[in-house]
């Protein structure tokens, strides 16, 4: 549910992208996207979290450039798409239709998919819908969308960070996302700010659990708080588009190879969610990293992940 922050020393060595464009998804939505590396090589495409996140330069850097055709996009209300924070015909739905026609756009037959926290669930929600053109999977802090992983994060990390829930709770009570999500967009601007910065703080602080460095500092862009937010919150009150058990109901469906690379640290999106779907995907290899967190840019989950999509693009090359 929450973006990258951290470290990225263990990844590839940053590169530009060699393409970029903008599909216009509807009358509304035109989504950026990227492209870097190799132009042959193996298709892979990076998911971003949140919902509501956007993507970043980092982020191309899982990927052996030379071996990897690389493509980022902003998913719908994100990043460079435009407008920003925009939740109009903004669903899961829409952006498996998206991903979709991205492919068709980038004249891909088959691609990798990879994805972190929110990134996870709309790669698996895609793999189901379009299995043949899903090559194989590398996944990171699994989220499935479900009321338990919720309630985990707003209710069950009391026994962890009470103080923090409890500024959480601060000026609401009840159904918190509910209360934050009609906040969010309060008719006066400084009162959705304020919310929306609250409910980003918390975000910030949960990320620092187990490490001595302070919660990342609030984002000082009004504009990006009110979006990311105004996303998250869009997609949370809707319990994320998706029917309660749907995606590991529905595993069966994806035959391509998995790896799903998990932090046994990570308080976030709690390891017991990546194993519960290692079990149901037909070809999956669960790997745990023991002193790994929620965030993909520390060294161990940086360095699991980039091992993990080398040896992804090893076994789809010679399978």
């Amino acid at each position: 549910m929450i973006p990258d922050n951290g470290r990225v020393e263990q990844l590839y060595p940053p590169i530009e992208p060699y393409a970029t464009g903008r599909m216009e998804a509807d009358s509304t939505h035109s989504l950026y996207y990227e492209e870097s590396g190799n132009p042959e090589g193996k298709a892979v495409l990076f998911l971003h979290g949140g919902p509501g996140s956007s993507t970043r330069v980092q982020h191309r850097r899982y990927f052996n450039p030379s071996a990897f055709r690389i493509v980022l996009f902003d998913q719908r209300g994100c990043g460079q798409s435009t407008p920003l924070g925009e939740v109009r015909n903004n669903t899961t739905a829409h952006l498996v239709n998206d991903i979709e026609c991205l492919r068709r756009r980038l004249g891909v037959e088959q691609w990798l998919l990879f994805g972190g926290s929110w990134g996870s669930t709309l790669a698996l929600a895609y793999a189901m819908a379009y299995p043949r053109r899903v090559a194989g999977l590398i996944l990171r802090g699994i989220f499935l969308g479900s009321r338990r992983e919720l309630e985990w994060y707003l209710r069950g990390l009391r026994a962890f960070v009470p103080e923090h829930v409890a500024g959480l709770e601060a000026e609401m009570s009840g159904d918190l996302i509910g209360r934050y999500h009609a906040e969010v967009n309060h008719p006066q601007r400084a009162a959705a700010l304020a919310a929306a910065r609250r409910w980003m703080q918390y975000e910030d602080r949960l990320m620092s659990i187990g490490t001595s460095a302070p919660a990342a500092p609030p984002n000082a862009d009004d504009d990006a708080v009110l979006a990311r937010t105004r996303v998250q919150l869009h997609y949370l009150a809707a319990g994320c588009f998706l029917r309660e058990g749907e995606l590991l109901d529905n595993a069966w469906r994806i035959q391509s190879p998995a790896i799903l690379v998990q932090g046994r640290l990570d308080m976030v999106c709690p390891p017991v969610t990546a194993y519960e779907l290692s079990r149901r995907l037909p070809a999956c290899e669960l790997r745990m990293v023991e002193l790994g967190r929620h965030s993909g840019t520390e060294p161990e989950m940086a360095s699991a992940l980039r091992r993990a999509a080398d040896d992804m693009l090893e076994r789809t090359i010679s399978s």
